[in-house]
């Protein structure tokens, strides 16, 4: 089951949050509500934040393709959302989520598959869940 918000208490919802540090978006970190692990950082802009909380699955804005996109449209990766937090500042939003599949589109459950080193090098610590090129 998906956590919504009722349609007649959206807008309040919109209004407590602060889009205006950020050329009208707001931040948004997805992790899983079971593991706690952080799975992916992307943006929201108001239309994302309302169709995330009619819906109960994430959806996020493209600041490359300045586009609204629905975690898992093109993938079937959805994003059910569990539960949702929100910073002392209102400009970042923290989603629990149950992820199908994996978060990355590089094939990884989570983005942050690369961990720095004492070197100053990148070792992958994920294991590849996915091929990319057979689901995009």
């Amino acid at each position: 089951m998906s956590f919504k918000v009722d349609s007649n208490n959206v807008e309040k919802v919109i209004e407590e949050l602060n889009f205006s540090k950020s050329n009208g978006l707001i931040a948004v970190i997805a992790q899983d509500w079971q593991t706690n692990e952080v799975l992916m950082f992307a943006f929201a802009n108001k239309e994302a934040i309302l169709k995330s909380l009619a819906t109960g699955r994430a959806h996020y804005y493209s600041r490359t393709r300045k586009e609204l996109w629905e975690k898992g449209e093109s993938s079937g990766h959805v994003q059910i959302i569990k539960e949702i937090f929100v910073d002392c500042d209102a400009d970042a939003i923290l989603l629990k989520i149950e992820q199908n599949v994996a978060a990355c589109h590089e094939g990884y459950k989570s983005c942050f598959f690369r961990k720095l080193n004492d070197k100053g090098e990148f070792k992958i610590i994920g294991k590849k869940i996915f091929n990319p090129s057979e689901v995009y």
